[in-house]
């Protein structure tokens, strides 16, 4: 087990790659496994609060005020299947209001240390952009895992997100990394999504998890009833996926951890 929390960011800059999908359903997974979870609303579309049955009209405080020093992290923490640190659509305003401030690319770090030692894993769903929240995502994390859908054309921003991990880790976390790749959206039976299965496999090779996540359209039922899908659908596919996903990110983190400590 980790000593304290480990910080991962699930980003891409590309929309509907399945960010929220993974983050909430790799962290229901890993909750399975007994680890303590955290998942932090970083979107100002707020899906991850929504998902898991949050009245995000009626908040009254989120990631927001957190970002800007007005209300400590404890305090937008609603326990559902996982903890959730909530996000409202004011969160759009949050890079605006950031930019003049000093120590701006830190400020999810510094909230987030306030509640690391209550958890084990603490996942971050970010705005499908390399704008200032995801790059404050990937200062508070230790790894990111990229989701990236099955075709030619998600591959191409793969290299921007590198790039920016690669500055992020000059300027700012030189201990940041890519945890793992997340192939999603995948279909076998067509030779598009084998050939883009292949192509990331010959550029990425070990950094690419072996669990794939395809498609069912129980990712798009559960949330209407603000549950993950493992929780909907236990015995279906969705379910089985992020639970192998889960069990090869506490190998990859856990595993190291180890080796670390030897």
């Amino acid at each position: 087990m980790p000593r304290s929390a480990v910080t991962i960011a699930l980003a891409n800059q590309k929309g509907g790659v399945a960010k929220t999908t993974s983050t909430v359903n790799l962290g229901v997974a890993l909750k399975a496994r007994g680890r303590r979870v955290l998942a932090v609303d970083l979107d100002p579309q707020s899906n991850l609060s929504m998902s898991q049955g949050i009245d995000i009209e009626s908040l009254r405080v989120g990631m927001y005020d957190v970002l800007l020093g007005n209300a400590p992290m404890k305090e937008i923490i609603h326990t559902r299947e996982i903890d959730i640190a909530v996000a409202g659509i004011e969160l759009a305003g949050a890079e605006l209001a950031l930019s003049s401030t000093i120590g701006r690319e830190r400020a999810l770090e510094r909230a987030i240390d306030t509640v690391k030692s209550n958890y084990d894993y603490i996942l971050i769903d970010t705005p499908p952009s390399l704008g200032l929240l995801t790059i404050n995502s990937m200062v508070a994390a230790q790894g990111v895992i990229v989701p990236v859908q099955c075709e030619y054309l998600s591959l191409r921003g793969l290299a921007q997100l590198r790039e920016t991990l690669a500055q992020i880790r000059e300027h700012l976390n030189p201990g940041v990394d890519i945890l793992g790749i997340l192939p999603t959206m995948y279909d076998g039976r067509t030779v598009h999504g084998r050939d883009a299965l292949a192509v990331m496999r010959e550029n990425f090779g070990p950094l690419l998890f072996r669990t794939r996540v395809g498609k069912t359209i129980r990712f798009a039922e559960a949330p209407v009833e603000g549950m993950s899908v493992i929780k909907f659908d236990p015995s279906g596919q969705g379910a089985r996926w992020y639970k192998r996903l889960a069990n090869e990110v506490i190998d990859r983190v856990e595993g190291e951890t180890k080796k670390a400590a030897a």
